[in-house]
């Protein structure tokens, strides 16, 4: 099947962003400070200025979930989909540690590690809430996102998360 990728790029209170679609659905979502694309003259379809305006919303502090966006998982591989399936249950302001999200994915002791290597892969930075998953000290580890750990303590901060200081 030929697919032809489309990107968008839209204003926020945290900067531009930009999404990546096609016929399948959602491919990806960029954050501001991301090497985003010029503004495209095309119009995004329905369902995805649907999804802007809710990302909009929420990066102005009306929290939003993205827990039904169409995205095509079919890029990602089956570990990495389940452990963004189990991040998406994760309402903002609460935080869960990698181990601790291992634990819900049914995985043995020592798998922190695959789950923070899957969500630095994620494609969907905010959407799919990495930026929720802490150490399992509750202080701020690696985020893969444009702005590294400064962006995730912006956006947990953002989402009333409470946050640990050194």
């Amino acid at each position: 099947m030929q697919t032809h990728m489309q990107r968008h790029r839209f204003s926020t209170a945290f900067g531009d962003c930009a999404v990546a679609w096609d016929q399948r659905g959602l491919l990806s979502f960029s954050l501001a400070g991301s090497d985003l694309p010029e503004p495209a003259e095309t119009l995004p379809p329905s369902w995805l200025t649907a999804l802007i305006e809710a990302v909009q919303r929420h990066l102005s502090g009306e929290f939003q979930t993205f827990a039904d966006a169409p995205y095509v998982f079919s890029t990602v591989t089956d570990f990495e989909r389940r452990v963004y399936v189990a991040a998406l249950a994760i309402v903002p302001g609460v935080t869960r540690s990698y181990g601790e999200l291992a634990t819900t994915l049914g995985l043995p002791a020592g798998s922190a590690r695959a789950v923070a290597a899957a969500l630095g892969a994620n494609p969907w930075p905010l959407l799919v809430p990495c930026h929720r998953i802490v150490g399992a000290d509750g202080g701020m580890t690696g985020f893969s996102g444009p702005g590294g750990i400064r962006t995730k303590t912006r956006l947990l901060a953002l989402e009333g998360a409470l946050l640990l200081s050194e």
